[in-house]
């Protein structure tokens, strides 16, 4: 009986697994990784005998630019290309750093409690009651628009999602008996935080971190679309809709690729994170 039942989870589970998202995503990470060299074309190479031609399948279009040129004769398909690596990288960067950062400040205000709770929960919220945006925006003003500077402005201010909400699971986790046995053990806060408590927040963090990247994304389109993100020539999705927003009317082309290809891989994260967190909490799979 119990090997039928769990056939039939292992059976459910399979299809409800977001096939289509995981491949837009698996997709995305491979011409984040390939996609300069895949190129057809150089993305920033002007070519003013070939502006604004649309997608080949429409009059006018050419093979050569399957997707169509914008205004300076750009490749639309290779600039998008060379633009899912921009997104990849600021993505998985501020990720990283921003849940490392939020996992550090939670098991330390969770564990250790007291003031050192106090005063690390305190920062969080006030940086949290900040706009989002809006300090991103100031930010990259003041620092300048550069993929390195994106990630450390965008990371800066988005751990404290993670460290808000890691910090209720490391305070239900360490009033577990194995936390109180590793402490008469004599294991050290800092061995009991790494050894014992952070492998049991890894599925939140997975999860949040599957969420984020969704955010991220956009938050890195919509600093270069305002023109404070990836610095011109660069190819990041944001300011390619930011270039073709002045010819949608005629050239719907420019922009309505580059914001597909946001919408598709945010719309994809956010699925499959949903789907994760389904996954990995116990109490749904009880349901």
């Amino acid at each position: 009986m119990l090997g039928n039942i769990n056939l039939r989870n292992a059976i459910k589970s399979i299809k409800e697994f977001p096939v289509l998202p995981t491949f837009i995503l698996f997709s995305f990470v491979f011409l984040g990784v390939f996609g300069n060299y895949i190129a057809p074309k150089d993305p920033n190479e002007p070519n003013f005998e070939e502006v604004l031609k649309p997608p080949f399948w429409q009059n006018g279009g050419k093979i050569e630019y399957p997707l169509g040129t914008d205004k300076l004769g750009r490749d639309i398909l290779s600039r998008m290309l060379c633009g899912t690596s921009i997104s990849l990288q600021v993505g998985f960067m501020v990720v990283i750093l921003a849940g490392l950062i939020g996992s550090t400040v939670a098991l330390f205000s969770g564990y250790i409690g007291g003031w050192t709770d106090t005063i690390l929960m305190r920062i969080t919220d006030t940086i949290m009651s900040i706009p989002y945006y809006m300090v991103a925006i100031v930010l990259a003003a003041i620092i300048g628009p550069s993929k390195n500077n994106i990630i450390f402005i965008l990371a800066i201010i988005g751990w404290t999602s993670y460290a808000r909400v890691l910090r209720s699971e490391v305070l239900r986790i360490k009033q577990g008996d194995f936390v109180s046995l590793a402490v008469i053990g004599g294991c050290s806060k800092i061995r009991i935080m790494v050894k014992h408590i952070f492998p049991n927040i890894v599925n939140t963090l997975l999860v949040l971190a599957t969420l984020q990247i969704g955010v991220v994304i956009i938050a890195e389109s919509s600093l270069s679309f305002l023109g404070v993100g990836v610095p011109p020539p660069d190819p990041a999705w944001g300011s390619m809709v930011a270039d073709g927003r002045s010819h949608i009317s005629s050239a719907w082309w420019i922009c309505t690729w580059p914001g597909l290809a946001i919408l598709m891989v945010v719309l994809s994260c956010n699925m499959l994170g949903d789907w994760l967190r389904v996954r990995l909490d116990p109490m749904f799979r009880q349901i």
